[in-house]
C-alpha cells in the first residue's frame, strides 16, 4: 500500500467513526446526561470508549485512523457501541483490513463480460437486465435493458467517452432529474454504494478518479459524500419515469457474479399483469433482440 493510499484510508476511518459517533445521542445509547452544556449533539469519544469497553486513549487512536491490529472483538465492540447496521459493520471490517500491514488487495474487477453472461442477457427477453461494475459502468445490457435506460444511453455525456455510467448520469446530466422519480433517494443510494466500494477496494484508481470527478463537478455529490453513509445494493424498488411509457415502480435484484469479481447482474421483475409489466411489454415490442455491449469498457 502506498503512503498516499494509507493516508486516504486513515482519513476514511477517522471520518467514518466520527460521523457515526455524531449521530447517536447519549439517550439513544442509554447513557445518563448531566447538565445542559454539551458541546456536541452526539456521543463524546469517552462515551464511545465506555460503551465499547476500552480505554479512551485506545479509542482515540482508533478514531485517528489506526485500525491496524484491531481484533475482531474490538471491531465488534465498536460496531455495537456505534449501533452500526450490517453495511456499516462490513465497511468497518473492510477499513480494518485496508489498514493492516499486509494491505490485502481484493480481486481485480473484471473488465469484460464473458460470452456466457452475454448469452444469459440475450435469453432474458422478458425483463430489463444489465451487467455493471461497482463504479456503475454499464458493461452490457439486453435490448429491453437498453430501452428502459434509453435516457442514459442517449445522454450527451457519453457521446465522446464510454462506457455509460449511471452515477455520472445521475449527478452530471440534468435529464436524470426527470428519469429518477425520487432523485434524492437515487442520489443518496448511489453515493452510499460508492462509499461502500471504497472500503472494499481502496486501491481502485478508476473508482477514486470517478469520486474525484463527481466531487469536483457536483455539489450534490460532494455534500452527500461528506456524510460517509454506506449501503448494500441488493434489492428494492426503482421508481423511474420513462419518456415513452411513463412512471414505473420496478422491483429489482442485484446479484454478484462469483466468477467475475466486481460485476453484478441487475434485473427488474414487475408483478405479472401489472401496469409496469404491460409497460415493459409495450417497450419490448419496440426493441430489437441483440445484446448491447457499450464501447469503452475498462
Amino acid at each position: 500500500m502506498t503512503d498516499h493510499t494509507k493516508k486516504d484510508v486513515a482519513a476514511e476511518v477517522r471520518e467514518f467513526l466520527s460521523t457515526r459517533r455524531a449521530r447517536i445521542t447519549p439517550e439513544q445509547a442509554g447513557l445518563p446526561v448531566y447538565g445542559g452544556n454539551r458541546r456536541v449533539t452526539g456521543l463524546r469519544r469517552e462515551e464511545v470508549a465506555l460503551l465499547a469497553g476500552m480505554s479512551v486513549d485506545y479509542y482515540v487512536r482508533l478514531e485517528r485512523g489506526n485500525l491496524a491490529g484491531a481484533s475482531d472483538s474490538v471491531l465488534e465492540a465498536l460496531a455495537h457501541a456505534l449501533q452500526l447496521n450490517e453495511a456499516e459493520r462490513t465497511h468497518l471490517y473492510d477499513l480494518a483490513r485496508a489498514t493492516s500491514p499486509s494491505g490485502r488487495r481484493p480481486a481485480v474487477t473484471s473488465s469484460r463480460v464473458r460470452p456466457t453472461i452475454l448469452r444469459l442477457l440475450d435469453s432474458m427477453t422478458g425483463v430489463p437486465a444489465f451487467v455493471r461494475n461497482a463504479r456503475f459502468d454499464i458493461m452490457a445490457a439486453n435490448a429491453l435493458g437498453r430501452a428502459l435506460y434509453a435516457p442514459l444511453f442517449d445522454s450527451p455525456l457519453f457521446a465522446q467517452r464510454g462506457p455509460v455510467n449511471s452515477a455520472r448520469f445521475l449527478f452530471l446530466d440534468p435529464a436524470s432529474q426527470d428519469f429518477w422519480v425520487d432523485w434524492d433517494k437515487g442520489a443518496d443510494d448511489a453515493v452510499a454504494f460508492l462509499r461502500t466500494e471504497t472500503g472494499r477496494a481502496p486501491h481502485d484508481k478508476a473508482l477514486t478518479d470517478l469520486i474525484g470527478e463527481l466531487t469536483t463537478r457536483s455539489s450534490d455529490f460532494a455534500r452527500r459524500w461528506a456524510r460517509h453513509d454506506v449501503k448494500f445494493h441488493r434489492s428494492g424498488v426503482k421508481n423511474l419515469h420513462h419518456p415513452l411509457v411513463g412512471d414505473l415502480a420496478l422491483p429489482y435484484e442485484a446479484m454478484e457474479l462469483p466468477s467475475d469479481p466486481g460485476l453484478r447482474l441487475n434485473f427488474y421483475t414487475p408483478e405479472p399483469d401489472s401496469p409496469e409489466q404491460q409497460a415493459l411489454d409495450l417497450l419490448a415490442s419496440w426493441t430489437t433482440t441483440s445484446t448491447v455491449v457499450p464501447s469503452g469498457n475498462d
